[in-house]
Formats: C-alpha cells, structure tokens, sequence
C-alpha cells in the first residue's frame, strides 16, 4: 500500500466510522470514529475472507465494509460492557 493508500484509508476509516456512531447512536469521539472505521474494515475483511468473499475492487465497497464493521464492533462493545 503507498502512501496515498495509507491517507485514504485513515479518511475512509474516519467517515466509516463517524457514520457508524450516527447509525447507532453512540457518542464516541473522532480518534474512537477513525479507529473502529479502520479496525472495522480489517476484521470484516478477514471474516469475510473466510468465506472466500474479497472485497478489495474499489474504495466503495471497503468503505460500505468499514462501515458495517465499524458498526458490528460498536454493538460488541456496548454487548461487552451491557448497554446492548
């Protein structure tokens, strides 16, 4: 991945996630927004490989991934603490 790719993905990862927390409802801050955005988009990715689905074609499809992940690891996270 170049450079370029590293800054749109943090950017991607950022919006993933700041629409994840409009979704659900969350009041997380922009560092939390990025960082499930991004971590959202990799376990996602990596669940969706196990089925032998890959998602890298275009920035659009990762961006809807990044935000489903994003969203899936906001439930967890309020699943874990209890606030589901």
């Amino acid at each position: 991945m170049n450079g370029v790719g590293i800054i749109m993905s943090i950017i991607l990862g950022g919006l993933a996630g700041w629409i994840a927390e409009k979704i659900m409802g969350a009041n997380i801050g922009l560092l939390t927004n990025i960082i499930l955005g991004i971590v959202g988009a990799l376990l996602l990715n990596f669940i969706l490989s196990l089925f032998g689905i890959f998602t890298a074609e275009t920035y659009l499809v990762q961006f809807i991934v990044a935000i489903v992940g994003a969203c899936l690891l906001i439930f967890l996270w309020r699943a874990i603490r209890g606030r589901a």
